[in-house]
């Protein structure tokens, strides 16, 4: 997918270009980051851990540099195959890559589970920066100096910096670091390109941001959403999806009373997936019961954006409740 390109940046004096992945614990703001950093949205965000649930790449553009970023699931323990799946995609993130970001969310006190998680920045031998977020919510300032003691304690990171990815506090002196750290090299895409992920997977993941935005209790970890048919039609585009949960009574909530949820959840989506096309949406929604989908492999595949690259749609379950847009 392709759009217009983020602000520039003070020009290095040669042009740089590389790879850095986005990592941390769940609700971060690695997505937020991205999204920032691109500047424009190829991420969804909610305030629910493991929003991101595969590698999702972004690239940002200026006369003197090219940097391409992947966000990450959450590092988290891997209790079911979905989860693995997750934590495959966050270990292949460390591979190869010019440098790492670090996220770590600033209002919240670090314990066992974070120093575990830099286990992995440790075993990847790669320059790292640890980047404190959310500084704009810190009552305090000054209580970032001993997190950054912490953690430095931890690890010996390349740089430490605050930063509020939803405000753009400290966003340029990131882009500063990351380019002084990256070798000399081409553009690897075009100038207007912002991602690889086709536009039936941003769309699914719109639907899936909306619902997210709706729901709460175990709602959310249970939903998956598959486009089923994307038909271009002159000035119209038709898409067909489902959303998948694990049991009847998610569906219920997500179905709503005489289907009012699911008209809202389609509405909010179709809009913001007509600002991104740039183009008029008929959207069909239909919700599936499909239990123990997490523990699919199939379906897990099927789920991964790489898998609708081709020209079929995913062979998903045939739905049986439906809200039409």
């Amino acid at each position: 997918m392709s759009k217009g390109r983020g602000r520039s940046n003070p020009r290095p004096a040669k042009h740089v270009s590389g790879f850095v992945s986005i990592l941390g614990r769940p609700n971060a703001g690695k997505s937020t980051l991205l999204n920032a950093l691109v500047g424009t949205k190829v991420a969804i965000v909610a305030d629910k851990p493991q929003t991101t649930r595969t590698t999702i790449q972004g690239v940002w553009t200026s006369p003197a540099a090219q940097v391409v970023f992947v966000d990450t699931p959450g590092i988290h323990d891997a209790g079911t195959i979905f989860n693995r799946r997750m934590m495959q995609s966050i270990n292949e993130a460390l591979s190869e890559r010019d440098l790492l970001l670090y996220l770590i969310d600033s209002t919240r006190a670090p314990g066992a589970e974070d120093e575990k998680a830099l286990e992995l920045i440790k075993g990847a031998h790669t320059p790292a920066i640890a980047v404190f977020n959310k500084v704009d919510a810190l009552e305090n300032p000054a209580a970032l100096l001993p997190l950054i003691d912490r953690y430095r304690q931890w690890h010996e990171f390349d740089e430490f910096l605050p930063l509020s990815a939803l405000k753009g506090v400290g966003l340029e002196e990131l882009r500063a670091a990351i380019l002084k750290r990256l070798p000399a090299g081409p553009a690897w895409f075009p100038a207007d390109h912002v991602t690889d992920q086709p536009e039936r997977f941003l769309a699914a993941e719109i639907i899936r941001e909306k619902i997210l935005a709706s729901t709460r209790a175990e709602v959310p970890h249970s939903v998956a959403v598959l486009v089923d048919e994307w038909k271009e039609e002159g000035r119209l585009t038709r898409v067909s999806a489902t959303v998948h949960v694990e049991r009847p009574g998610q569906k219920a909530i997500i179905v709503g009373a005489r289907g009012a949820m699911l008209k809202q959840i389609g509405s909010e989506a179709r809009l913001e997936i007509e600002r991104l096309l740039g183009r008029k949406l008929f959207l069909a929604l239909f919700v599936k019961v499909s239990p123990k989908w997490r523990e699919n492999e199939r379906f897990l595949k099927e789920l991964d954006w790489r898998a609708m690259t081709g020209g079929d749609a995913p062979q998903a379950p045939q739905p049986d409740d439906n809200e039409e847009e």
